[in-house]
Formats: structure tokens, C-alpha cells, sequence
């Protein structure tokens, strides 16, 4: 489900099937080939997943989605659990330009309602893949995983080849005897225990994206 005129739109744009379209009474619509329905008064509070719902609420088709076979650069996320982490993720990974995103078993669905809304829309233009490390692996992909407490400095770990950056469950990150080629730690200052995984998640992304922009 698809909340909100602007993402509706970003769905659309990118060539996602909308099944069907609803709006609050007297709301505008987007303009897309599926059927449009118009709520009565006060229903659409009940229906919406937020508080303060906005007046249009799509149904969208899911699409299968695979790990595309040329993917040099992948973000996974390995059983996150919060949803706002999660759509930060695949937006952050889009941003970088990341070819997909994977999320392990045990993790947040990305079509969940609030995970789509995180994604600002990125959910709709960057494959977002179930599959696990080592599947990851066979595909000709180094896993590099993050620690809080040991690996390499992460400015001064090499992305240029294929790789998979995997960060962790928020309360106990990527397990030390996951099947990784490597650990990246990002070096901080301070008495915190570590830095958010989204946080993570997108400094390590734009790094690699530095790093293959130089050469």
C-alpha cells in the first residue's frame, strides 16, 4: 500500500502496476490507469496507516524482484527490524548508486507501509531483493560486514571491485560467524556504543560511491 500523493506518483513514473486508487472526498487523484474510488467521509482515517493520513491511498502490484547479474554494488540488510532503518537503507543505497538492495530473513518486509514511505521513493527504481549472504557469495560478490568493534577502517577498505556491504540487526549487528569475505568498521569518537545502522549504512554507501567515482 502507497500512501500519499507523491509517492503514488514515483510509482507510476517508474512503471509499477497500481491496482487501484483512493481518495478522501473532494481530493485530487493521480493521474494512472488503474480504478479510482472515493472514500466516505472519515474512512480514510481508518483505513490509512498513519496518523495524519494523507488524502490518497493506492494499492500497488508488487514486482518479483532478482539481483541483477551485472550488480557490482550492494547494500544488504541483514534481519533489520525497524522499518524507518530499513527505507532509509534502500534510499540511501539508491542515492550512492547502489544496483540493488538485499534484505536477509528475519528482516523487516520492504513493502511494509511505513518502510515505502522511508524510501521517499527509491523502493521503485532500485531492485530491492530477498536473498541470503551466500547467495550473495555464488554470485561473485565480496561480502564485507560491519562491526562496531573490530575491521578495517572503512577509508581505508578497497570497494572498487564487486562487493556487498551487509550491516546488521540494531541490537546485535552482523553475527562474527557470519559467512563474510571481511570486516569495515566506521572509527568514531566518544562514548557511543556505535553509530545507527542507517547512519552506517549510508556513510559506507557514499564511500564506495567516492571511491568508484575516483577510480
Amino acid at each position: 500500500m502507497v500512501e500519499g500523493a507523491g509517492l503514488l506518483q514515483q510509482a507510476v513514473a517508474a512503471g509499477w502496476q497500481i491496482e487501484a486508487q483512493f481518495v478522501a472526498p473532494g481530493a485530487d487523484s493521480v493521474r494512472c490507469d488503474a480504478p479510482l474510488y472515493e472514500f466516505a467521509p472519515n474512512v480514510i482515517e481508518r483505513v490509512a496507516t498513519t496518523e495524519h493520513p494523507q488524502p490518497v491511498i493506492a494499492v500497488v502490484h508488487q514486482r518479483p524482484q532478482v539481483l541483477p547479474g551485472a550488480a557490482t554494488f550492494v547494500m544488504v540488510a541483514d534481519r533489520i527490524a525497524d522499518p524507518g532503518n530499513a527505507g532509509t537503507i534502500i534510499r540511501s543505497a539508491e542515492a550512492a548508486g547502489a544496483h540493488a538492495v538485499v534484505f536477509t530473513a528475519g528482516s523487516v518486509d520492504p513493502f511494509n507501509p511505513k518502510v515505502v514511505r522511508a524510501t521517499a521513493g527509491s523502493l521503485f527504481r532500485v531492485p530491492v531483493v530477498s536473498a541470503e549472504l551466500g547467495e550473495l557469495r555464488s554470485a561473485g560478490l565480496t561480502l564485507l560486514a560491519t562491526s562496531s568493534h573490530h575491521g578495517t577502517a572503512y577509508t581505508d577498505a578497497a570497494f572498487t571491485e564487486r562487493v556487498a556491504i551487509v550491516v546488521g540487526n540494531e541490537a546485535h549487528g552482523v553475527p562474527d560467524d557470519a559467512p563474510v569475505d571481511g570486516w569495515i568498521t566506521i572509527p568514531h569518537e566518544g562514548a557511543a556504543e556505535s553509530l545507527n545502522v542507517a547512519m552506517a549504512a549510508t556513510v559506507l554507501a557514499f564511500e564506495v560511491a567516492r571511491q568508484r567515482r575516483n577510480g
